[in-house]
C-alpha cells in the first residue's frame, strides 16, 4: 500500500435498498466520482489524492461491482435505480449537493442524474461518454453500430460471462492495454485489480447487466430538454469504443459547457494522462 492509500478510507452506506462500498479522502464539499466498465473505485486512484485538498472524495462502487452489493434481478440494473443509489448516496452521507464525475456508465449516471436532480449538481465533469441524445444518435450510424458491437454481444445470457473468465480474464486486460495509447499507465498490480474485482461472486453477470437493460432505457429513447449544470466534458480522443464526433452538438443540450479534448490518449482518459485530466478539473473548479 503506498503512502497515498495509507489515508484512503473504505466505508459502506445503505442507499435505495443497496449496501454500497466506497473509498473516501478529505474533507470538505463533497465530490462524487461514478466509475465505468469493467472498472470500480479504483479507476479514480490518480484523482482522488489530488481533490482531496480541496474536496471530501468519495469514489463508489456502483451497485454489482467490486465490493458493492450485487442484486441478482437483472431487472435491478436500470438508470432509476441508479439514480435512487446516487441520491441516497449524497443525502446520506449529510449533503445536498455534490460536484459530480463520471467516466463511461458512471458518466452516462451523472448526465441521468442531473437532469433528475439538477439542483443535488454544483457541478458537473464527464468523461468520456457522450450527452445520451448524442449517444442514441450515433447509434443510428454505421460507424458508432460498429464501435458499440460488443453491446449487442452482451446481450446473451451467459455467453459474454464466459469468454470474459477465460484464459484468467484475459478480455478484461485486453480491453485496458489494447484500447490504451500509453500502454505503460497500467501496470500489471492495476490489471490484476480489475481482474479480482470482476471475479467476485455475482460482479461480472451484474456488470453486464446494465448493458442487457440498455435498449430498454429511457435514456435512449426520451427527449432531452437544456440543461443548466454547469458542465465539463473531457475527451480522450483516440477512443475506439466512442468516436469524438458524438461531443460535436452537444452545446444544444448543456447551456454552459466547456469541452477539452486530449490527443493521443484512449477511453481511459482519466488513468492514461491524469495530470492533464487533473489539470483541466482544477480550471474548471476554479482551484
Amino acid at each position: 500500500m503506498s503512502v497515498l492509500e495509507a489515508n484512503w478510507k473504505h466505508e459502506y452506506i445503505n442507499t435505495n435498498g443497496v449496501k454500497l462500498h466506497y473509498v473516501t479522502q478529505g474533507e470538505g464539499p463533497l465530490m462524487l466520482m461514478l466509475h465505468g466498465f469493467p472498472e470500480f473505485w479504483y479507476s479514480w486512484r490518480h484523482q482522488i489524492p489530488e481533490f482531496s485538498q480541496n474536496f471530501k472524495v468519495i469514489a463508489v462502487d456502483l451497485r454489482g461491482y467490486n465490493d458493492s452489493e450485487k442484486p441478482k434481478e437483472q431487472s435491478a440494473y436500470v438508470m432509476d435505480e441508479f439514480i435512487k443509489d446516487i441520491e441516497g448516496l449524497i443525502r446520506g452521507l449529510g449533503y445536498e449537493q455534490c460536484i459530480l464525475v463520471g467516466h463511461d456508465w458512471g458518466g452516462a449516471i451523472a448526465w441521468c442524474f442531473a437532469y433528475a436532480h439538477p439542483e443535488m449538481v454544483e457541478k458537473l465533469i464527464i468523461l468520456n461518454i457522450p450527452h445520451p441524445a448524442k449517444f442514441s444518435e450515433g447509434l443510428r450510424t454505421p460507424g458508432q453500430l460498429l464501435r458499440s458491437s460488443y453491446m449487442f454481444l452482451f446481450q446473451l445470457p451467459w455467453v459474454p460471462e464466459l469468454l470474459i473468465q477465460s484464459f484468467d480474464y484475459q478480455t478484461i486486460e485486453n480491453a485496458f492495454k489494447g484500447m490504451a495509447v500509453n500502454k505503460s499507465a497500467f501496470t500489471q498490480a492495476d490489471i490484476d485489480a480489475y481482474k479480482d474485482a470482476a471475479a467476485k461472486r455475482g460482479a461480472l453477470t451484474a456488470m453486464l447487466n446494465y448493458y442487457r437493460n440498455i435498449f430498454q432505457q429511457k435514456m435512449l429513447n426520451q427527449s432531452w430538454s437544456v440543461l443548466e449544470v454547469p458542465t465539463l466534458m473531457i475527451w480522450g480522443e483516440k477512443d475506439t469504443a466512442l468516436g469524438k464526433e458524438l461531443t460535436y452538438g452537444t452545446e444544444a443540450y448543456v447551456r454552459n459547457l466547456q469541452i477539452r479534448y486530449i490527443p493521443n490518449c484512449s477511453h481511459w482518459v482519466q488513468q492514461e494522462r491524469p495530470e492533464l485530466v487533473n489539470q483541466y478539473m482544477r480550471e474548471f473548479l476554479g482551484l
